[in-house]
């Protein structure tokens, strides 16, 4: 069985969005690039930043049909995260609702690309 272990988001500018994601993550990236940047996890998950003004950049579609999302323990952290990322100036696109897998929120990153903080899916 394959497992993914890399999400790469395509970006005007790598070290503009690194900076947002260094705030959000709260570490910093493992490399950094002016047309690419990427941050590893413990887990073995690692998230990359690639610009669109890339030599090599080849994309069809314009649209951020995507969204990074941050499956927390319990409601109590979605509540901290968005009064701390509010703190940070994170746009938030939708604020806390209950949606029909619960409470969740959507920020935004500097080229759109949604945010999701929510519980994991139950039962």
């Amino acid at each position: 069985m394959l497992t993914p272990n890399l999400l790469l988001f395509y970006v005007e500018d790598p070290l503009v969005s690194a900076a947002f994601y260094e705030k959000i993550f709260q570490t910093k990236p493992v490399a950094a690039y002016p047309t690419y940047v990427a941050f590893s996890f413990e887990n073995g998950f690692t998230f990359s930043l690639w610009s669109k003004q890339a030599e090599n950049f080849v994309s069809g579609g314009e649209g951020h049909r995507t969204e990074l999302a941050f499956m927390v323990q319990n409601e109590e952290e979605i509540r901290k995260l968005r009064k701390m990322w509010g703190n940070l100036d994170v746009v938030i696109e939708q604020e806390l609702h209950e949606a029909v897998f619960g409470l969740t929120f959507v920020a935004l990153d500097p080229d759109h690309h949604r945010i999701r903080v929510c519980i994991p899916d139950k039962d």
